[in-house]
């Protein structure tokens, strides 16, 4: 997959960017993320959005597909407090968290001012669906054109990616979880015709009000994942992937 060029005066791959264990990331802030996202939907796409996460970059230093998608991408976001950290470790500073639940909900706060065509496709059955209908709430002008959960047979998963493209969508949210979100997004890139996919994680659930966000002094103390964790202590094993990482950037730094 090529990257591509957001519309306007700034080349995605012109911004700056940080090579965090072999993974490059664009030191963007939310608004320029914003920007960017506008100016692949202005271009006609399709292009791939990743907001990469800690875990997801430890990941992918054992799995190369993943690491190859991630690095295919057209616009990989800084999304947790410990990949702003590497950046600014490794001399890139990185202003702030570009997250995929906040992504999620300015990208819909825009859909809902400028007609762009939006689809939800992921988490448990029914919350897709919940999802839509909150944000829809949120943003009354928004134009949710489907919704479906991501517990697909193959041939469920062929008659989705053939309901997006004849939907014409402008943004896809796709929430499966890292990386089976983007391995599926890269997939299915082409037949889909989305103009931007993006993998979210867990925003449906959140939006949706099936799980609790972190209150905001939480997230201003940098805690969110410990919040996450206390909530689902299933989630254990995501959440040693930080010492880990930060192990990894102390020892390694730049490949």
């Amino acid at each position: 997959m090529s990257t591509a060029t957001a519309s306007g005066d700034v080349e995605v791959r012109e911004l700056p960017s940080v090579e965090i264990l072999g993974v490059t990331v664009h030191a963007v802030s939310m608004k320029g993320a914003v920007y960017a996202i506008e100016g692949f939907i202005r271009d006609g796409g399709p292009s791939m959005v990743i907001t990469a996460d800690t875990s997801g970059i430890v990941l992918a230093q054992h799995d190369r597909q993943w690491m190859d998608i991630m690095n295919g991408a057209n616009l990989v976001t800084p999304d947790s407090i410990g990949v702003v950290w590497a950046a600014r470790r490794l001399g890139t500073p990185v202003r702030e968290r570009v997250t995929g639940v906040d992504l999620m909900d300015i990208l819909c706060s825009r859909a809902s001012q400028k007609g762009y065509r939006v689809y939800l496709l992921g988490a448990a059955p029914g919350v897709a669906e919940q999802a839509a209908e909150k944000m829809q709430q949120r943003h009354p002008k928004l134009h949710v054109v489907g919704a479906r959960h991501g517990f697909l047979s193959p041939d469920e998963e062929a008659e989705v990616v053939r309901e997006i493209r004849s939907l014409g969508v402008d943004i896809l949210f796709v929430a499966m979880g890292i990386p089976r979100q983007e391995k599926f997004i890269f997939e299915h890139l082409y037949e889909m015709a989305a103009k931007v996919s993006i993998g979210v994680g867990g925003s449906f659930d959140v939006w949706s009000g099936n799980v609790r966000r972190a209150p905001k002094f939480v997230r201003a103390m940098r805690l969110e994942w410990l919040w996450r964790l206390l909530l689902n202590p299933r989630k254990w094993r995501k959440a040693l992937t930080l010492p880990q990482f930060i192990w990894l950037v102390v020892t390694r730094g730049r490949r």
